[in-house]
């Protein structure tokens, strides 16, 4: 495109959410006289009811992982759908539950019915949510390494899932959400991930306009979610090892998969978005400079990711205290640039001669809020959305990227999705066990 007209976008106003028909009948019948409109990620296509009829349960909401993004998704679910209940929370820390519950009742106390019986503790806490056949839809805000698991058993009793960002650690677990996906098809069940972007009004309508060719042919990108510090969880007295990186999870890989698997996949995301696939290779390096020093995690690491065509997006993150930050996508093509801001940045696309072509302003907040009003909306249409596959590659890719980092060798699609052993988190857990932490070394971890 050569025009050097600057062609400015607003966010057009959400559609109306589709109140609840009936109680499971309704997750499979509401869409039979629907009409189809597109989802708002530009992937997914729903079936919304065009002639909504009076609701007559809610949708009930449970929650699994009661800490901070836990709080968030509720309070986005609970602000941006109607006719929704929270009826029950878990979590692994005793305490946690009850204050959430108490903080979500003062905000939304007609749509927060939780008993102190529907409280649970404890590892298998989650299990005694699936149990109840009253649940319609599971929150899954856990660690990062519970995420395969937790969604598959979910999915095995019929519930629908909101699945927050990384799905998987590890290659183990990437074959896990696969099957979760496909048995998720088969029973009509959702699965809607938390990788906001894909919602993002100025992200979708780039991502579009790229596909489109408004800058000719995708040559390459440049891809950067650099941070300051992250936060760290002093051991408390008397906990066991396993207990201790549990609530410390962030700094160990088994739970976390390190920064470019826990943070950075938003990144990796709108590069496969982008792409429109999974790269064929990873090539680079990082290391570790300002961590406690029993923290696993690397706080920088620099991929060279080589998608089909022999096309490179240079990839880097960074978690350095007092380091700039920078967290945005630059995108190259035969006819011009584009860029894609982190958070509220905005987008925009430029031809050849540096004239704007065309703008939209970001709103990180109304795309946090859409995915779960998208996901409450298939449900009540009967035609639920399952986009754990895609997530689970974008996951498996930036675990791809820090496998080809810490071993310091090139590591491929087909070796980590075919091939590779790697599996970090445990069939089971011990909370009594002992468990030592350890630094990759390049040249030494070995490729598996």
């Amino acid at each position: 495109m050569n025009s050097n007209k600057t062609q400015k976008t607003t966010a057009s106003e959400a559609a109306p959410v589709q109140p609840a028909a009936n109680r499971r009948q309704f997750l499979s019948t509401a869409g039979a006289a629907a009409g189809a409109v597109a989802a708002t990620s530009g992937v997914h296509t729903q079936v919304l009811g065009q002639n909504p009829q009076s609701p007559t349960e809610a949708v009930r909401i449970a929650l699994v992982g009661a800490g901070g993004r836990g709080g968030g998704a509720v309070n986005n679910t609970l602000t941006i759908n109607p006719n929704v209940e929270l009826v029950a929370i878990a979590d692994i820390d005793e305490e946690k539950p009850a204050r959430l519950r108490d903080q979500m009742a003062k905000r939304y106390e007609k749509k927060v019915k939780i008993t102190d019986q529907s409280l649970y503790t404890g590892l298998d806490a989650y299990k005694r949510i699936l149990d109840d056949e009253s649940v319609d839809l599971v929150i899954f805000t856990t660690p990062p390494g519970f995420r395969p698991q937790h969604v598959m058993d979910a999915v095995d009793a019929g519930k629908h899932v909101f699945a927050e960002k990384p799905t998987c650690v590890d290659p183990a677990g990437y074959r896990v959400c696969l099957k979760a996906h496909q048995k998720a098809i088969a029973n009509k069940t959702a699965i809607v991930t938390g990788t906001q972007y894909r919602r993002q009004v100025n992200y979708v309508e780039a991502i579009r306009r790229l596909h489109a060719g408004e800058i000719g042919d995708i040559i390459g990108a440049t891809s950067r979610y650099c941070s300051n510090g992250i936060w760290y969880r002093n051991r408390r007295d008397g906990m066991s090892d396993t207990e201790y990186q549990i609530y410390n999870w962030m700094h160990f890989i088994w739970l976390s998969g390190d920064q470019i698997t826990e943070q950075a996949v938003h990144n990796i995301d709108l590069m496969n978005w982008l792409m429109q696939g999974p790269p064929e290779s990873a090539f680079g390096g990082g290391g570790r400079f300002t961590r406690p020093e029993d923290s696993e995690m690397w706080d920088s690491m620099s991929i060279d990711y080589r998608y089909p065509g022999d096309r490179f997006i240079s990839f880097k993150c960074r978690q350095i205290p007092g380091a700039k930050g920078e967290t945005g996508t630059k995108i190259y093509g035969s006819e011009g640039t584009a860029q894609i801001l982190g958070g509220n940045g905005g987008a925009w696309l430029k031809d050849k001669d540096g004239n704007e072509i065309w703008s939209m302003k970001g709103d990180i907040g109304a795309a946090y809020e859409q995915e779960h009003k998208d996901l409450v909306q298939s449900i009540r249409a009967g035609d639920p959305i399952v986009e754990f596959a895609e997530t689970a590659a974008s996951s498996l890719t930036a675990v791809m990227g820090r496998m080809a980092a810490y071993s310091g060798q090139y590591a491929t699609w087909d070796f980590v999705t075919k091939e590779s052993t790697l599996q970090l988190f445990p069939d089971e857990i011990d909370l009594s066990a002992s468990r030592e932490s350890s630094h990759a070394i390049p040249g030494k971890t070995k490729l598996v």
